[in-house]
């Protein structure tokens, strides 16, 4: 996602299952996961459609870091988020896949 320059903010994916699954488990953070899997990475006003305060919606987002769902890094000003994907799959395969897919 960064090229090789450090994250802003990221966890080591070494969390639990369950840990993952309380995240994906809240409407919201299932929505911010399904945007992210189908796009580049961006910043967390772009989900103010989402209905939420900025300050619930930041809340999300560290729910969303600290399971290692998703890495934030700078870029000037902004905080861009992505979906860390390729490691979820390695660590969990086809978990995403399922979840997203409503299965």
């Amino acid at each position: 996602m960064n090229d090789g320059l450090p994250s802003f903010i990221s966890t080591m994916i070494e969390t639990r299952i369950t840990d993952v699954l309380h995240a994906l488990g809240d409407p919201v953070r299932l929505a911010i996961v399904r945007e992210l899997a189908g796009s580049e990475p961006r910043a967390c006003g772009t989900f103010a459609h989402l209905g939420v305060s900025p300050s619930t919606l930041s809340h999300h987002f560290r729910v969303l870091r600290e399971a290692g769902l998703v890495e934030t890094s700078s870029e000037g000003q902004r905080r861009l988020n992505a979906l860390r994907r390729d490691e979820l799959d390695v660590r969990y395969p086809g978990l995403l896949d399922s979840v997203l897919s409503g299965r």
